[in-house]
């Protein structure tokens, strides 16, 4: 199954969803767009030059997250795969499907509209990956889920032996990194920015509101406006990939 275009969603709580879309689309140079679904829970960031690969969602329970949006020809076709590899269906909509991995992470399968051009990097950085926080008795089976379903995709160990990277084929947007925890609790997800100069970006975010929650060698955690974690990370902002000395 070809996926044609990929999709991060910040997840933010509604109360804060209005702090979330400004500060989300100020990081990432983009305009937000109108709101729109039934509930105005969806808004995407619309960058000046290529194709929209971002967007914030209002959800109603839980401190919110991140997840993906996978776009693809054939959306019950990609449910089926999704559910022979061990995951479920969590909601059925008129052209797109709600899926779960078989850790409980969610993501969405929707229609390909002809997405093509990513977004240029912003002041040496970009959103482009999703990180899933998954307990360590789920982390071989969701590896081997994701790893499954992504056909054409690279999989591969990290860095660290925590981490699992599942990159694109050249030109999707983003990625997935799985974490495995520390701990057996529910997994979970967050957004990841590509950083040339971590220092650099984290100022920039704090001039909008953001705070630092904690440093690590090559990573920095971050809570935005609206409540949320997220990671600013030395990753190469153009290829998503660690630096050439680090590699």
């Amino acid at each position: 199954m070809e996926i044609r275009w990929t999709y991060a969603f910040v997840d933010r709580p509604v109360e804060s969803f209005g702090r979330a879309l400004e500060f989300w689309a100020a990081v990432t140079d983009s305009r937000a767009s109108q709101v729109r679904g039934e509930n105005g829970e969806f808004a995407t960031l619309v960058p000046e030059s290529g194709d929209a690969c971002g967007k914030v969602q209002a959800v109603g329970s839980g401190g919110g997250g991140a997840h993906l949006d996978l776009a693809v020809d054939d959306v019950p076709g990609l449910a089926a795969a999704a559910v022979r590899l061990g995951g479920s269906v969590a909601a059925e909509h008129e052209g797109w499907a709600v899926l779960r991995s078989p850790a409980g992470l969610l993501f969405c399968a929707v229609p390909w509209a002809g997405e093509s051009v990513r977004p240029p990097v912003v002041r040496g950085s970009r959103l482009d990956q999703v990180c899933l926080d998954v307990p360590p008795s789920a982390f071989g089976a969701e590896v081997a889920f994701w790893s499954g379903l992504l056909e054409g995709w690279t999989s591969r160990p990290g860095a660290l032996p925590e981490f699992h990277t599942i990159a694109p084929p050249a030109g999707l947007p983003v990625r997935i990194l799985l974490q495995r925890l520390d701990e057996e609790r529910a997994a979970a997800a967050h957004p990841d920015l590509a950083c040339a100069d971590i220092a650099a970006t984290r100022a920039r975010h704090e001039e909008r509101g953001a705070t630092r929650v904690a440093d690590h060698p090559h990573w920095t955690v971050m809570r935005d406006p609206a409540g949320g974690l997220y990671c600013l990370t030395g990753r190469d902002p153009e290829t998503g990939g660690l630096p050439r000395a680090a590699s």
